[in-house]
């Protein structure tokens, strides 16, 4: 026991190496995680004061645990059998294959870089390029929302910076989690996401393993109370209009509300409708020329972006840099799932009373629950992309883009004219600007026309662009829904106009 023992110098430090990584493992590692995490604690509890909805503890968990909930799931069991008994692979493969899904999807979410640096990023962002305006249809609805409920934006989908400006505005209220494309799986920008909150989802996947651990994933986070933001369009609008919703993610969410549960007290599913718009949209080229080639594949190298990011540094430090006219934001009023689904029950058995058939039948119910489900959400989907599209801002481009298209060259003061007019017309269309005048509206719509070269000026008159076409209409399209078919008349807007006290001076 007391002899000298001797030992080559590279042993020696692999023994005392182990020793410390074993006794950090048992001893130190626990008590460090221990007090960092009452600390983290500690700020969440503060931050969740200051916020309407606070973090609830799914958004929490960690992601190891969250994916060993997902992997272990009994659904995701069964169908893992399922798929390896169909690929005829070991299920022990299948389950390696699920884990990886799982790995793929499930957020890392971090607090600090959320509210850190997130929402000072968005806003610092969001107001350096965009005039930012928000705006309600039904604010105190939105403050009386059940506080135990899920809470889903679902939002129509212009532009990129949809994520920055509703991470921005909606920073008050909760932390939002949202489905993220292939796209943003690069790193290090997958890592920012992930901590962010955001999950990744593959659009087109037709590998229902997947979707079982998709589908899991959205069931654990709506019953566990995360608020979530989704776009029902699935991808960004290539023509600026509102295009069919997506039922995937929708359809999950549905499954996962307790709607039409015997429960009463199981937690209820919130959506609030989400309107963004904006008078220049910075992907409009590229998606625009994806509609006419007739697909969805944006070739936007790396190089053109930081080209553009260059360009608009130097005309800020030169002082000529303008912000790209407005981005505004409506919420539009809430919409239950409990409260859809049980009018629409009302609403059938109505109907079955009033033409005397029969309920279904006993053995069939499996089925119906299937094709119910699948019919609610298909109705659920066109009144949320209904109560969007009433919300959508209406804004000086988007407005005098419409109106250029509909009536042909006009000056100025003849634009400003059609806008009064319309406004006068139908007064729940509000233009958003920054001044009680629309004569700021329609020259700040000039400016920005004329400097991307969408509409020309000769001899005081405003003249579209016949090359530039597809790029007014994109603009018209996103406000096309709210607007009479017919041009509006010069004599409706010189009444219009003279009632508003605004001369109408030039004509066309």
């Amino acid at each position: 026991m007391t002899r000298t023992v001797e030992l080559p110098l590279w042993l020696l430090v692999l023994i005392l190496l182990f020793a410390a990584v074993t006794f950090a493992s048992h001893f130190l590692f626990p008590s460090v995680r221990w007090f960092f995490r009452r600390r983290f604690e500690r700020a969440v509890a503060r931050l969740n004061m200051r916020l309407e909805r606070p973090i609830e503890p799914f958004k929490l968990t960690r992601r190891y645990d969250m994916i060993q909930r997902l992997i272990y799931d009994p659904e995701v069991a069964r169908e893992i059998a399922r798929h390896a008994a169909a690929e005829g692979i070991p299920e022990n493969v299948a389950f390696e294959q699920a884990r990886s899904y799982a790995r793929e999807i499930v957020p890392s979410f971090s607090a600090f870089a959320y509210f850190g640096f997130a929402i000072r990023a968005a806003r610092m962002l969001s107001n350096a390029i965009y005039r930012v305006r928000l705006g309600y249809q039904d604010e105190a609805a939105l403050r009386q929302l059940d506080p135990n409920a899920t809470l889903v934006f679902v939002m129509n989908h212009r532009s990129n910076m949809d994520y920055v400006l509703v991470t921005y505005l909606a920073a008050r209220r909760s932390a939002l989690s949202y489905a993220v494309g292939e796209w943003a799986r690069v790193w290090p920008l997958s890592r920012l996401i992930r901590a962010m909150g955001a999950y990744f989802i593959r659009r087109k996947s037709r590998n229902d393993l997947y979707r079982r651990v998709l589908s899991a994933y959205m069931r654990l986070a709506t019953q566990g109370g995360a608020t979530q933001a989704m776009f029902p369009e699935g991808g960004l609008s290539l023509d600026g209009a509102l295009a069919e919703p997506k039922l995937g993610l929708l359809k999950y969410i549905v499954e996962a509300g307790d709607a039409y549960a015997e429960d009463p007290q199981g937690r209820d599913v919130i959506f609030v409708p989400v309107a963004l718009n904006y008078d220049w949209v910075l992907e409009d080229t590229i998606l625009t020329s994806a509609a006419r080639a007739g697909e969805r594949r944006f070739k936007a190298r790396i190089g053109v972006v930081m080209a553009r990011v260059l360009r608009q540094l130097w005309l800020w430090l030169t002082g000529h840099y303008h912000r790209f006219g407005y981005a505004a934001v409506n919420f539009g009023r809430p919409l239950s799932l409990r409260d859809f689904a049980t009018g629409r029950q009302e609403d059938s058995d109505l109907q079955q009373q009033n033409h005397g058939a029969e309920g279904p039948t006993r053995e069939s119910a499996a089925d119906l629950t299937v094709d119910q489900t699948a019919r609610l959400t298909t109705d659920l989907a066109a009144e949320l992309l209904s109560r969007i599209g009433a919300a959508v801002p209406v804004l000086p481009v988007p407005l005098a883009a419409w109106l250029l298209l509909r009536q042909g060259a006009m000056r100025v003061e003849t634009l400003e004219r059609h806008m009064v007019a319309m406004h006068q017309q139908m007064p729940a269309i509000e233009v958003h600007h920054h001044s009680a005048s629309l004569r700021t509206a329609a020259e700040e719509a000039r400016r920005i026309l004329v400097m991307r070269g969408l509409v020309r000026q000769q001899d005081g008159l405003l003249m579209p662009v016949q090359a530039k076409q597809d790029l007014l209409r994109y603009y018209a399209n996103s406000i096309a829904h709210l607007l009479p078919d017919g041009p509006l008349g010069l004599e409706q807007a010189d009444d219009a106009a003279t009632a508003l006290g605004v001369s109408a001076t030039a004509r066309s």
